[in-house]
């Protein structure tokens, strides 16, 4: 048994519901029909050379259905698949969640929480698209229902970050991040593993940064290419210039970043799957999330290993 309350050797996005709720909590996907200053014109119209919104967002999500058909639909989707969940998360994750005015994201978010299922809302964006009055705005929500913010930070390098078009520097997510714990709203981080330029030691060093936010939960993800995209157009121009892990070495990779991972940061995922009608360039194939859980979880126990085991003690480095 773990810190966490059960026998996973990491801090469970579920255990963490669990611990929260009492019960499985289940997120359904919604897309609300925000754009994104990277694609608009406000930044850039090219976008993040590797985004492909397409690739994760369920076919329920269409931005010509209302939030309440979303929800709905999405919940009865969920019940048929997974029976134990009792309350849901409206899930925004297409593009830019809080890229709008004030009132557009009232009305959105309180259509999301009018259904007595929803326990609360995750809001996935970027950290140069939220500001002190929305960040406001969040927080009155938080004192009756759950709210998460999940920014989309990528790298900690801003070399990386330019290389990408992602449009901000790191600088500007520490900002965010740490003005959303200030309110007391949970706050969740996104990194991709494997940008091209990036080295297994500088993904492994900036665990250090990452360990340095206020964080309340985190995904990563390994590099994938997906058709449509800059970087698909960069991948024929130059396949060497990017690195693609198998799955044994990808996972050995991401044990050396759990071990020194903050104990309390909830992982809510080390990796990601999409449609293979999607990929380009080298992939992993149909390998399921829940297999990886399970590699992961058999390397880390073979070898005594598990969530902040090299975390420093008492802040000391």
């Amino acid at each position: 048994m773990y810190i966490w309350g059960d026998d996973r050797p990491y801090n469970s996005y579920a255990a963490y519901f669990k611990r929260l709720f009492g019960s499985r909590v289940q997120k359904v996907a919604v897309n609300a029909g925000f754009t994104c200053p990277n694609r608009d014109g406000t930044i850039s119209t090219g976008g993040c050379t590797f985004c492909n919104n397409a690739a994760f967002t369920p076919s329920y999500c269409q931005p010509t259905k209302s939030v309440k058909q979303q929800i709905e639909e999405g919940i009865e989707f969920h019940q048929r698949r997974y029976r134990t969940a009792s309350r849901y998360l409206a899930y925004f994750q297409s593009f830019s969640n809080t890229y709008a005015p004030l009132e557009v994201l009232q009305k959105v978010y309180s259509q999301a929480l009018e259904n007595p299922l929803v326990a609360g809302i995750v809001v996935g964006t970027r950290p140069d698209c939220i500001d002190s009055r929305i960040l406001d705005y969040f927080a009155t929500l938080a004192k009756t229902h759950y709210v998460a913010l999940e920014y989309g930070i990528e790298s900690t390098n801003d070399a990386t970050l330019q290389a990408v078009n992602r449009g901000h520097d790191y600088a500007t997510a520490v900002r965010a991040v740490e003005m959303t714990a200030q309110r007391g709203i949970h706050c969740g981080a996104h990194f991709i593993l494997g940008l091209p330029g990036q080295s297994d030691e500088e993904l492994i060093a900036q665990t250090d940064k990452i360990n340095s936010l206020p964080l309340t939960t985190i995904k990563f993800h390994q590099l994938q290419v997906f058709r449509g995209t800059t970087m698909a157009e960069q991948y024929d121009i130059d396949p060497q210039q990017f690195r693609f892990w198998t799955v044994d070495e990808y996972i050995e990779l991401f044990s050396e970043i759990l071990v020194r991972l903050r104990p309390d940061i909830v992982v809510e995922r080390f990796a990601s799957e999409a449609p293979p009608r999607y990929h380009y360039g080298r992939n992993w194939g149909l390998v399921r999330n829940e297999t990886l859980w399970m590699m992961l979880e058999k390397r880390l126990q073979e070898k005594g290993l598990y969530q902040g085991k090299l975390f420093p003690v008492c802040g000391k480095k």
